[in-house]
């Protein structure tokens, strides 16, 4: 939120500024940025990753898109520049089709309408799983081992991933998914800079990306009657 000015000049019937004859109001006006698209569950995702790895395993944590470029392509690892030692990068996602956590039902969802609770009936959500690799680099060897065993410590302890269904309604509750390791370590103890790092990726499971498109709308039910009055034979 930011505060403006408001300067008021009057002028004479040629369009020039009338000496002496002005008025200001400082912060008469105020407004806020609006918000142009509401944060994907992806990017609130990825937060809480790094938030998790720094409260974890070292405090220097940062995130990386892609390790494509690499100074050093002769030893088969990527592996990214880093400012200080030492470090965690956190690179990805890469984003894998999850047919074990997919499903092929319809999602319905209450939601509030012009005329009252309204069902919303939804295509079968897009599932993937999400591939992540992380990259520990330090000068020391023996610093690095250690590293190595938080992160370790990291995958083993963290076998599900939490955070808030709805960032900006607690009410709602918290949402989570499996995660694992992705295959072993892989260690690079000697290069011409004299950083140490190790790379190691884990999956998260069965995320939405894409919750499904709407495909149509109905009354909600609130409260199931029967009618038994135009039955044969019924009661009342």
């Amino acid at each position: 939120m930011a505060l403006v000015d408001v300067e008021l000049h009057n002028l004479s019937a040629d369009g020039r500024l009338v000496p002496g004859e002005a008025a200001a109001l400082p912060g008469a006006y105020r407004y806020l940025h609006p918000r142009v698209a509401k944060e994907a569950a992806l990017t609130r995702l990825v937060r809480t990753l790094l938030r998790e790895l720094k409260r974890q395993v070292v405090a220097n944590v940062s995130a990386s898109v892609s390790v494509d470029y690499d100074d050093t392509v002769a030893d088969g690892l990527n592996v990214i520049a880093m400012a200080s030692l030492p470090s965690v990068v956190l690179s990805g996602p890469t984003l894998r089709e999850s047919r074990r956590y997919s499903t092929n039902v319809l999602h319905e969802d209450v939601v509030q309408g012009p005329s009252g609770a309204e069902l919303v009936r939804r295509r079968p959500a897009y599932t993937v799983d999400l591939a992540f690799t992380l990259t520990v680099a330090s000068a020391r060897t023996a610093e690095l081992f250690n590293l190595m065993a938080a992160v370790a410590t990291f995958l083993n302890r963290n076998r599900w991933l939490s955070m808030p269904r709805d960032a900006e309604d607690a009410s709602l509750g918290t949402v989570r998914w499996e995660m694992d390791a992705d295959g072993e370590a892989r260690t690079q103890l000697g290069s011409r800079d004299d950083v140490r790092a190790f790379t190691w990726g884990f999956l998260v499971h069965g995320f939405d990306v894409d919750e499904g498109l709407p495909l149509d709308v109905g009354k909600a039910v609130t409260e199931a009657q029967l009618e038994t009055d135009s039955l044969s034979g019924g009661t009342s």
